[in-house]
């Protein structure tokens, strides 16, 4: 990670929950980015703020973290980044703590004070705490830590210029005393340049100081709070148990839970409609114009380059933006609400008996956005097998670079026939394929765990439900943004080189016009006698079992490079130019054709169901496969996971088209 010479460097620390990252969005707005820290793995935000004295300084958006000595990989960061050893060593750390549950969030911030950088304190989510009755000692923080202390409220904005003013002039405070004396007293003559570093030092000589000196900050804690509030806290945690009876309950919380999940599927086809119709009839008067105006400047060639492999490839995917957009506002709104957590607790028992635990939980939803974060994301969990098993199993949730060519199949070929009032076939299809894909990561981790035999216990699931609160607005759409943005540079980077490659396959070599052929004929030849022909050829004897043909083995061999290019593949193959499921051109072209030995549609109920169950299983993913490696630093295991994958996905393919076909599913 590097930082501007002329900017500051903060660092932003404080426990789960506690709206870090929803402070960060406030104090940041759009100026921020993705980065990694040196040496290691663990995604971070970066962000620009401005500073009350006119400056700027760049805020790092550290790991939540209970200590600063974690169990897990990417909380052990924390430190190592506040000490230098990641990189620049910050200038000022904002930390945030939970004005609701101060007992936890002050013994972070303890340890924090103890490195030596000039502090500034966020007492966030004061209006909670103060609704429940709870007497914010700010004034007593202020007092005992020395450092400035700002009341906040990150959900609304509430506070951040004072903080603004606050970062602009933190000055390290000498921290002296609060260990006690006989501690102190050993702490002032061992090597180390901070109070953090000579303790650490102590205690790598006499690990039992360790008990100590967390007896000795708990003490300290407890005499700044003086047990304030906690009844009150206690009533108001009673509301958010009320709840979670329901919620948490071990037959209505999953019923609940798949309930919701079925809703926010629905609403993927049922609000994304008019938007996607808008960008298909953009991209359409896009290809119009290019047709009626390049021929001249580019030629036959150029134009058709620039038509069916630029504009129709890409549109074909930018089209689907709403729906992935759809999918992710939900899930944000359910994450900022504290739904997700309980969740955690919903899957913890069936996850450990096939090998994991309610800690994988986050890493695989993560993967249902991208299968790179949620691999990335396992490094909070402490057990080495339960990790590896989490890398194993992660690329098996439905990313949503998947969700274009279930909603192309979905849309062209299951009808939207209503089903119990609030659902159709279409969503719950989707749905289906969903929970298909949990079902297959799950089955994979039961027979992955029965071999290891030596894998050791994994430890209980213990993680903070925090209590039920309004989703930050601002917060979920600047997720939406960073989303958005990456599906757009895929659409802009990988899918077009992917798109322009595939229409040099198919466009050479040329073939000369033969009289006494239509139009139509021509490119039948044409693609028939194509590089990318030839290929396809060469693999439909493989793919015959499946119900495929060559063309369909075109498309699926383009989508190895990134698997929503299948449906840009399919508008090229078929020459229909900007293709999306909504396009009447691409589904009759798929409706339409016909093997030309049997007669029989290509595109029956067994073929489109053998094709959605190979993208179930099949990991079609160039970077996914490159993480997996440096996370679980083996080149075996990564290429084992992608071709153990593929021979999951053919047979789950082979075995669908060959029983549905049986049962008459195949004419």
């Amino acid at each position: 990670m590097t930082t501007a010479t002329a900017e500051r460097l903060l660092g932003l620390v404080g426990n789960p929950n506690v709206g870090k990252s929803t402070l960060f969005n406030a104090l940041t707005g759009v100026r921020q980015r993705v980065a990694n820290y040196p040496g290691v793995t663990v995604e971070a935000r970066e962000g620009s703020v401005a500073l009350d004295s006119g400056g700027a300084a760049r805020l790092v958006d550290l790991p939540g973290a209970y200590s600063l000595r974690p169990s897990a990989a990417d909380e052990a960061v924390v430190e190592e980044v506040l000490l230098g050893r990641r990189g620049p060593r910050p200038d000022a750390v904002l930390v945030v703590l939970d004005a609701t549950n101060l007992r936890r969030n002050l013994f972070l911030c303890s340890e924090v004070a103890d490195l030596g950088l000039p502090l500034v304190v966020a007492l966030n989510m004061v209006d909670e705490a103060r609704r429940a009755g709870i007497d914010v000692p700010t004034e007593e923080l202020r007092e005992r830590l020395g450092v400035p202390v700002v009341e906040t409220v990150a959900i609304r904005g509430e506070g951040v210029e004072e903080l603004r003013a606050a970062l602009a002039q933190a000055r390290p405070v000498p921290r002296e005393g609060s260990l006690g004396e006989a501690l102190e007293a050993r702490l002032a003559s061992a090597p180390g340049a901070c109070r953090w570093e000579r303790l650490r030092a102590l205690e790598a000589e006499d690990p039992q100081l360790r008990a100590e000196e967390v007896a000795r900050r708990y003490a300290w804690i407890t005499e700044l709070l003086h047990q304030r509030g906690e009844e009150d806290l206690a009533r108001a945690r009673a509301r958010t148990e009320r709840v979670d009876r329901v919620l948490l309950h071990p037959v209505g919380g999953p019923l609940v839970f798949l309930a919701v999940m079925g809703l926010v599927f629905q609403a993927i086809f049922t609000w994304a409609g008019p938007v996607m119709e808008g960008i298909e009839a953009a991209f359409g008067w896009l290809g119009g114009i290019a047709s009626a105006h390049l021929p001249g400047l580019l030629g036959e060639l150029g134009t058709s380059l620039v038509v069916d492999g630029v504009i129709g490839g890409v549109g074909a995917v930018v089209v689907f933006l709403p729906q992935i957009l759809i999918l992710f506002f939900l899930l944000g709104l359910l994450e900022d609400t504290g739904y997700m957590a309980r969740a955690a607790f919903l899957v913890d028992r069936p996850l450990q008996s096939v090998g994991l635990s309610g800690r994988s939980f986050i890493p695989l939803l993560s993967s249902f956005a991208c299968a790179v974060p949620g691999v990335m994301a396992t490094r909070t969990i402490p057990h080495r097998f339960e990790r590896l098993l989490a890398i194993l199993v992660a690329p098996l949730m439905t990313c949503s670079a998947r969700l274009p060519v279930y909603a192309l199949l979905i849309a062209a070929f299951v009808p939207a026939t209503p089903v119990l009032g609030a659902f159709n076939l279409q969503g719950l299809v989707l749905l289906g394929l969903y929970l298909a894909g949990i079902a297959g990561g799950l089955l994979v981790a039961l027979v992955a765990s029965r071999f290891q035999r030596r894998r050791g216990r994994l430890l209980p699931l213990v993680v903070e439900l925090p209590p039920y609160r309004w989703p930050s607005w601002r917060g979920v759409l600047l997720k939406l943004r960073v989303r958005g943005g990456d599906f757009l540079k895929r659409a802009g980077t990988v899918i077009f080189a992917v798109s322009v490659a595939l229409w040099f396959l198919m466009s050479f070599p040329r073939q000369p016009v033969e009289s006494g052929l239509s139009e139509a004929e021509q490119a039948a030849l044409q693609l028939r006698e194509s590089y990318a022909g030839r290929l396809g050829h060469a693999l439909e004897p493989a793919l015959r079992p499946l119900g495929y043909d060559w063309k369909i083995g075109v498309g699926i061999l383009a989508s190895f490079a990134a698997r929503e290019v299948f449906v840009g593949t399919m508008g090229v193959v078929y020459s229909v130019g900007e293709a999306d499921e909504e396009s009447a051109d691409l589904r009759a072209a798929l409706r339409n054709e016909r093997d030309p030995r049997s007669g029989r549609r290509v595109f029956n109920t067994a073929t489109v169901f053998s094709l959605l169950a190979f993208y179930v299983f099949a990991l079609q993913c160039g970077a996914t496969v490159a993480v997996v490696k440096r996370e679980a630093r083996s080149w075996r295991f990564a290429l084992g996971q992608l071709f153990g994958f593929l021979l999951l996905a053919y047979l789950a393919a082979l075995g669908t088209y060959q029983t549905l076909a049986a049962l008459g599913y195949a004419a």
